[in-house]
């Protein structure tokens, strides 16, 4: 016994050693990298002095002069909340617009792909021959040909060609034409308030919670939270009403536009991300055991039901880290619309770069912004990835 308790007390004394040791290394690398960093910006900061050039970001408030083809902005001052941009504006308020629109763009894309990706991941494995070939060969094509290009070609080739206004594509209540694409969309009535078109949307949202409760009696809370929200917010009348695009003679009113730029943009993107998202479900699904399929066709399950019901639900679980991956390639990736005067963040920098001769403040916001929505992709995919992790797996 003696013996025992004398061979666990070295064990215990270096594993601590162990420890503080690995800690005093981690607190050194981190110690080197701030020095590393700090200099660099002392030496940065001394050539640009040198040069009488004042590393500063004062110029963020001076009003911007130029203007932006869409966008939103903060605007803090009355009236409060979202206001489209315009030259009077801040350049920190323009950098917001270009901020605004990245993000717009991303959202959306990471939608798109991933939908689409699905379908092109599972339609490579389909036992039709046509299918097959077709999503192959797509893949292949979007996979080994520069983003950059089929940018350009979107742009150039495909929402440009769509025919003026004057002759503009209607479809299910959607215009196509040169100057955009135009949704129907919904919007406030006429006497609807704020509060009310709020309180509506909230009950909404109850209602998703109501469906997607496990017990009767949060179903029961959340349906009644809902009647009562709605039944408030329609007691003068519905606030919201669907608003359908119109062509006029020169322009397009009403619904939700989506300009060329934002239209090629989205649609680049996507398209390319759909198809390394495609792979990854593809490669997912044939790492399943063959007697997944088969236990499903022994229970009377269509190969359809089965990759719904059966396979799909694991692949997800496999594929959100590389999903992840793309996701953040693809938010990087709205920088190119630069090539086709989409105004986003890095466009924006760009120009407030060439009125101010301040690139190298710019270019950190820029740096900084794009690593923090990095982060936030990253985070949010991890939080899914626990979420859908199997209780007692690894």
């Amino acid at each position: 016994m003696t013996a025992s308790v004398s061979t666990m007390i070295p064990d215990r004394h270096n594993l601590q050693m162990r420890i503080i040791r690995k800690n005093v290394i981690q607190f050194l690398v981190v110690l080197v990298v701030a020095v590393a960093l700090f200099g660099l910006g002392y030496a940065l900061r001394e050539s640009l002095a040198a040069r009488g050039i004042a590393f500063s970001f004062n110029y963020m408030n001076a009003s911007a002069g130029f203007e932006l083809s869409e966008g939103m902005t903060l605007q803090l001052s009355d009236p409060f909340g979202l206001v489209s941009f315009s030259s009077e504006m801040t350049n920190a308020q323009a950098l917001l617009t270009g901020l605004f629109n990245t993000i717009k763009t991303a959202v959306l894309a990471i939608v798109l792909a991933t939908v689409l990706g699905v379908f092109l991941g599972t339609g490579r494995l389909s036992t039709n021959w046509l299918i097959r070939q077709i999503c192959f060969w797509i893949v292949e094509f979007l996979r080994n040909t520069p983003l950059l290009i089929q940018l350009t070609f979107w742009y150039v080739a495909v929402v440009l060609k769509l025919p003026p206004l004057a002759s503009a594509l209607h479809f299910c209540g959607m215009i196509f034409a040169q100057q955009g694409v135009w949704f129907p969309s919904l919007a406030a009535t006429e006497g609807a308030t704020t509060l009310s078109v709020l309180t509506l949307l909230i009950a909404v949202v109850a209602t998703g919670f109501a469906i997607r409760s496990k017990t009767n009696v949060r179903r029961i809370v959340c349906l009644a939270v809902a009647a009562a929200l709605a039944g408030w917010a329609c007691s003068s009348g519905f606030p919201l009403t669907l608003d359908l695009p119109s062509t006029g003679k020169f322009r397009a009113s009403g619904g939700l536009q989506l300009t060329p730029e934002f239209s090629a943009i989205l649609i680049a993107i996507s398209v390319n991300s759909a198809a390394y998202i495609g792979e990854v479900v593809r490669g997912a699904i044939e790492s399943l055991p063959k007697g997944q399929w088969e236990a499903a066709a022994s229970l009377g399950f269509s190969r359809k039901y089965a990759l719904r019901d059966i396979i799909l639900p694991q692949v997800f679980r496999v594929v959100l880290p590389s999903f992840g991956n793309q996701y953040i390639s693809l938010a990087k990736n709205t920088s190119l619309g630069i090539a086709i005067g989409f105004p986003d963040l890095f466009n924006v920098y760009g120009t407030i770069a060439n009125q101010t001769g301040r690139s190298m403040e710019g270019v950190i916001i820029v740096m900084i912004v794009y690593l923090l929505m990095s982060w936030v992709i990253s985070g949010l995919v991890n939080l899914a990835n626990i979420k859908l992790r199997i209780p007692g797996a690894r």
